[in-house]
C-alpha cells in the first residue's frame, strides 16, 4: 500500500505491521501511523511550486505563507512552524515568501534629442500578508507585470527629455515609476517600498562625443584662466616698474637736495672759519674734491681713465661759466 501526502509526490512504501499483542482496540495502530508520519516530514525543496509535505503535517518556514487548497479550492493559508491539514483531501498547491525581493530591469529607450540609452530601474517589493490571496491567485507571473509596468513609465518619461536632463532627473523617474506600480501592485497585493534608477548609460559613442565636448570646454576655460593670468602678471610687472621709477625719481630730487643743502652750509662753514675766502675758492675746493672721489669710485670699478693736469681747471670754468650765465640771464 503507497501513502503520499498529495498522491502524487514521495512515495513511500509501508508493509503491514503486525501486532504482537493482539487488542481490539485500534489506538497502537493509530500512534504507530503517527509516528511514522512524524518521522517522515521532510524539509526539502519546493517542486513544482507546491510545498513538501507528509500525510497530513506541512512545515513552513519563517517570513513564508502556504497556501492550502481543498480539492483544488482554496482553503486556508498556513503561518510558519508546522501544521495540520486533512489529506489527501486537502494539499499545499504553493507558497509565497514575505521578505523584501528586488527585480531588476533593464530597459531600452529614446530621449527627446534622439539618443537611445539604456536605463537599470531596481524596485524593491513585498507580499502584503493581508492579501496573499490576492498575490498567490490574481497573477501568473508577478515579475512580468512589474516589468511591463516599468517599461511602460520609462518609455514614456525619457522621450520628454534630453539627454542631459535624463542625468538630472533620475529621481524624478524613480518617483514616476514607484507611483504608478504603487497604484496598480496594491490591489494586487504587492507593496512596492523603493524605486532606484540604478543606471543611465548612452551608446558609447554618444559617452565619447560628450566626454571631447567636456574636454573642449575644460580646455576653453584653461586657455582663458591661463590668458587672464599672463594680463594681470603684465599689468602688476608694468605697474610695479612705474612705482619703482616714480620712487627712483624721488630718491634722485632728494639726494640731490641734500647736496645742495651740504654744499650750502658747507660754504657758509667754510667761509666763517677761513677770514679772506670766498664762496669761489669754496667751490674749486669742492669740485675738487668731487672729482677726487669720482676718481676713487672709477677705479675701484677697475675702469681706466685718460687724465691730464688741467682736466680740473678745465671742469672748473665749465662750472664757473655755467654759473655766470645763470646769473647773467
Amino acid at each position: 500500500m503507497y501513502i503520499t501526502p498529495d498522491w502524487r509526490f514521495f512515495p513511500v512504501k509501508i508493509e503491514t505491521l503486525t501486532n504482537p499483542f493482539p487488542s481490539p482496540s485500534p489506538l497502537p495502530y493509530l500512534l504507530i501511523w503517527i509516528s511514522v508520519s512524524s518521522l517522515l516530514i521532510t524539509k526539502t525543496k519546493h517542486i513544482n511550486n507546491r510545498r513538501p509535505s507528509c500525510f497530513c503535517f506541512n512545515c513552513v518556514h519563517t517570513k513564508e505563507i502556504a497556501i492550502v487548497e481543498t480539492m483544488g479550492s482554496f482553503k486556508t493559508l498556513h503561518g510558519q512552524g508546522l501544521n495540520f491539514f486533512i489529506c489527501p483531501i486537502d494539499t499545499i498547491s504553493g507558497s509565497l515568501s514575505l521578505r523584501i525581493q528586488q527585480l531588476d530591469v533593464t530597459c531600452e529607450t529614446k530621449t527627446k534629442d534622439n539618443v537611445f540609452v539604456q536605463v537599470g530601474v531596481s524596485v524593491q517589493y513585498q507580499v502584503l500578508p493581508e492579501k496573499a490571496y490576492d498575490a498567490f491567485y490574481s497573477l501568473t507571473d508577478p515579475h512580468e507585470q512589474i516589468r511591463s509596468y516599468i517599461f511602460d513609465v520609462v518609455r514614456s518619461n525619457i522621450p520628454k527629455m534630453e539627454l542631459d536632463a535624463t542625468f538630472t532627473s533620475k529621481a524624478d523617474i524613480a518617483d514616476a515609476v514607484q507611483e504608478s506600480l504603487s497604484k496598480t501592485m496594491s490591489q494586487y497585493g504587492y507593496q512596492i517600498l523603493e524605486t532606484l534608477v540604478t543606471d543611465l548609460s548612452p551608446d558609447v559613442r554618444v559617452k565619447a562625443s560628450m566626454n571631447e565636448i567636456n574636454a573642449s570646454k575644460r580646455l576653453k576655460e584653461a586657455a582663458m584662466q591661463k590668458a587672464e593670468a599672463d594680463k594681470i602678471r603684465q599689468v602688476k610687472a608694468a605697474e610695479a616698474e612705474a612705482e619703482s621709477r616714480y620712487l627712483s625719481g624721488v630718491g634722485v630730487a632728494r639726494q640731490r637736495k641734500a647736496i645742495v643743502d651740504g654744499l650750502q652750509k658747507s660754504i657758509t662753514d667754510f667761509k666763517g672759519d677761513v677770514e679772506g675766502t670766498t664762496p669761489k675758492d669754496v667751490m674749486d675746493l669742492l669740485l675738487l674734491t668731487q672729482y677726487f672721489d669720482l676718481l676713487k669710485d672709477v677705479g675701484a670699478n677697475t675702469m681706466f681713465l685718460s687724465h691730464e693736469p688741467q682736466a680740473v681747471a678745465n671742469l672748473q670754468q665749465q662750472v664757473g661759466d655755467g654759473f655766470m650765465r645763470k646769473v647773467g640771464k
